[in-house]
């Protein structure tokens, strides 16, 4: 799916991320978190079968999705909900619309949602005259400073305690409070008089089971059942590569995604749906309307970055990614920050738009290693690189560059000159540079390494 926006201005975004000292330890101090809780959750486990396990499980349903596609909506629509098949963005926010304008819905609560945050349906509703809450707490914080989520599983991760107290004094009239039992119960309070005049809830789901029709949501916070049972309507949205072939597969999810994400041994909540309430049922919606949507994933599955769908969206490649721990998520500029969101940024926004941002990775490999279900990372990042070239996105400056660098390496007398010329003019070359790249690159050695062994 290509766009016709202008290319994301990634180098002005880092700048800008790397000035500001409250959002880098923000972000340093919760990835830290989820790094280390990681670490803990998974030691002296299988993890390495597990993955294997989950790897396989995702790609039987890429290699079958749309079978698995036909099978959901049959099933889903047997245990009593209404399965709509979105083609892209615009649709499914039509769809939802409709959904929502012919029930005569005026409020609407959400549970997190990053595939409504990709097709903006927030916005969409609101034009429309339909009041849409945020419940998630981080997505609650991020909408009320009206920012976009900068983590796909902690929405606020950019946010310090204090920040989010002058928030709350701010917007929502309370005394300032850097406590975040006290801001908790301050959100929980106000949220919780929504959660009883909604007309509707809207959801995204972690999974969809192709035999039984369920959707499957993982959450930390009673948002997301409050949201799919207190009100009569419940909507979701997801993409069709979230599909499971079985129940009986999702124990792998159930333990994997939890772990990856924040080292939990299970999520506070796992929530599987199917259908709307029914006879004798004391909890849930009175309507399921299930929109999934494709919005450019049939292209991806035809061609070599299909792996991509793999993703559970665990969030693990980020948390160890090198890039996104200095810079955070705003500053990619897109719905999916992080490695993973690279990839599909460039794959549902197009080359044009996208480019830039290929330059946030250092292909270190520590996504893949922390990747749940094994996606070859590395390999898409690279290819995608190559295609960045191919198609002309590649700076003049930057090509001719390239062109003179691989001249120099490959003759090893042009080689030796070069490095002689280094340490020369090294020191001149950094304080012209002033603040850029240059001045944090080491000086070169003043004996190198290949003249030691001659």
């Amino acid at each position: 799916m290509s766009s016709s926006r202008e290319a994301i201005t990634f180098r002005a975004n880092v700048q800008k991320a790397l000035r500001d000292p409250m959002l880098r330890e923000a972000i340093k101090r919760a990835t830290d978190t989820f790094v280390t809780k990681r670490t803990e959750g998974i030691a002296s486990l299988p993890m390495e079968e597990w993955r294997e396990k989950a790897s396989t499980i995702r790609m039987k349903v890429l290699d079958n999705l749309p079978q698995y596609v036909e099978q959901f909506c049959a099933s889903a629509e047997r245990a009593g909900a209404k399965v709509y098949q979105a083609v892209d963005a615009e649709s499914a926010r039509r769809t939802v619309a409709g959904i929502l304008e012919d029930r005569g819905v005026k409020k609407v609560v959400k549970a997190k949602s990053m595939v409504t945050e990709e097709i903006h349906l927030n916005p969409c509703l609101q034009e429309r005259g339909i009041d849409v809450l945020e419940t998630d707490l981080g997505e609650y914080i991020v909408q009320l400073a009206a920012e976009a989520p900068s983590h796909i599983l902690a929405p606020a991760i950019h946010k310090t305690r204090e920040q989010i107290g002058k928030l709350f004094a701010e917007k929502l009239g309370v005394d300032y409070s850097d406590d975040p039992t006290v801001l908790t119960r301050v959100a929980r309070n106000v949220l919780r008089t929504e959660f009883l005049t909604a007309d509707a809830g809207i959801t995204g789901a972690n999974f969809a089971v192709a035999d039984t029709g369920s959707l499957v949501i993982f959450t930390n916070e009673g948002n997301g059942r409050m949201v799919t049972t207190v009100p009569r309507l419940h909507v979701a949205v997801l993409t069709i590569e979230k599909l499971l072939p079985s129940v009986t597969d999702l124990p792998s999810f159930v333990r994997l995604l939890p772990r990856s994400a924040t080292g939990q041994m299970l999520s506070s909540y796992v929530s599987v749906i199917t259908g709307p309430r029914k006879p004798g049922d004391f909890t849930g919606a009175d309507e399921l309307h299930i929109v999934l949507l494709d919005n450019g994933r049939w292209e991806i599955l035809k061609g070599e970055y299909r792996e991509i769908l793999k993703c559970i969206r665990c969030s693990a490649c980020l948390n160890v990614c090198p890039v996104y721990r200095a810079i955070g998520g705003h500053a990619y500029d897109s719905t999916y920050p992080g490695p993973m969101g690279i990839v599909l940024t460039a794959l549902l926004e197009g080359m044009e738009r996208a480019h830039p941002v290929l330059d946030a990775t250092t292909l270190c490999g520590a996504c893949v290693d922390a990747c749940p279900v094994k996606v070859p990372l590395v390999r898409l990042l690279c290819r995608l690189r190559e295609a960045s070239v191919e198609e002309g996105f590649a700076p003049l400056l930057e090509k001719r560059g390239m062109s003179a660098y691989g001249a120099v390496v490959s003759s090893p007398v042009m080689f030796a000159f070069g490095q002689t010329l280094a340490r020369i003019f090294w020191p001149f070359a950094q304080k012209l540079s002033g603040y850029g790249p240059m001045s944090r690159i080491p000086r070169p050695v003043a004996r190198a390494f290949r003249r030691r062994m001659l």
